[in-house]
């Protein structure tokens, strides 16, 4: 099951997440969680969105943090998981071991898969090999 299918009517995103229905509208005026629309504009809440009122409950019961610092704090965590989305398509893009590099004709340079030649232009035939420092 998708954890972000707009299921639930906000009565049942409320009674799982044991608060109001009221509590639920103001978090999602205040932007701190944010449940997708019917054609009605009516809301529909994910089990993901319900995931988020328990946290949003849980910073401002049990840390007593307000909930400006509430919608501060999931911004930077939401902004933490991009980056480390990034950080893990960067990587998986970086082989180890030593790389190849190939400078294109306007003098750009390129990665070049590992046992590919680059591609060869009339005005360019070098290839460099560069190797890590030894540590």
């Amino acid at each position: 099951m998708d954890p972000d299918a707009p299921l639930l009517a906000i009565s049942q995103a409320a009674e799982l997440a044991g608060m109001h229905a009221q509590t639920l509208r103001q978090y999602d005026r205040l932007g701190l969680v944010s449940p997708r629309r019917t054609v009605g504009r009516g809301r529909r809440y994910s089990y993901r969105d319900v995931e988020r009122l328990l946290e949003v409950q849980r910073l401002s019961q049990d840390e007593g943090i307000n909930l400006a610092g509430i919608k501060r704090i999931l911004e930077l965590e939401r902004r933490v998981e991009i980056l480390a989305a990034r950080v893990e398509a960067l990587h998986a893009r970086v082989e180890t071991g030593t790389r190849v590099f190939a400078t294109g004709s306007s003098g750009e340079t390129v990665a070049v898969p590992r046992g590919r030649r680059g591609r060869r232009e009339v005005s360019s035939r070098s290839l460099v090999l560069w190797r890590p420092p030894q540590e």
